[in-house]
């Protein structure tokens, strides 16, 4: 019973921010998803509706060996950086999906700013 509350909860907070989040191919939406195991990270043009560029510890590629915890964080914090760098993004607006901004989500966050993203 308590787990349902807090899922509601958080998805509530998740269309409270989405409704005022919103990427352009300027500046896409740089959406940030922790799961137990794995972290997603993808670069949103929402006026197209496509995703520009995404890096994810799933799969192939430099951050298939991180973890989801604050270590990992701030690898995969950097690659998505340089992934949206190599596509010509240098501006995003952050979603945090309902997540409070504190540990994972804010290392992450303020390793793509050091590896030169703005926000």
């Amino acid at each position: 019973m308590r787990t349902e509350k807090k899922l509601k909860l958080k998805q509530l907070r998740h269309w409270r921010i989405r409704k005022r989040v919103s990427g352009t191919s300027e500046r896409p939406r740089m959406s940030v998803r922790f799961t137990n195991e794995n972290i997603h990270v993808q670069f949103i043009d929402d006026i197209a509706g496509k995703t520009l560029a995404a890096v994810s510890t799933v799969g192939k590629g430099e951050a298939k060996d991180c973890s989801a915890n604050v270590t990992g964080a701030k690898k995969v914090g950097a690659l998505a950086a340089r992934a949206a760098m190599d596509k010509g993004i240098k501006a995003v607006v952050f979603d945090r999906g309902g997540t409070r901004y504190h540990g994972k989500i804010k290392t992450l966050a303020d390793s793509a700013r050091e590896a030169g993203l703005k926000f």
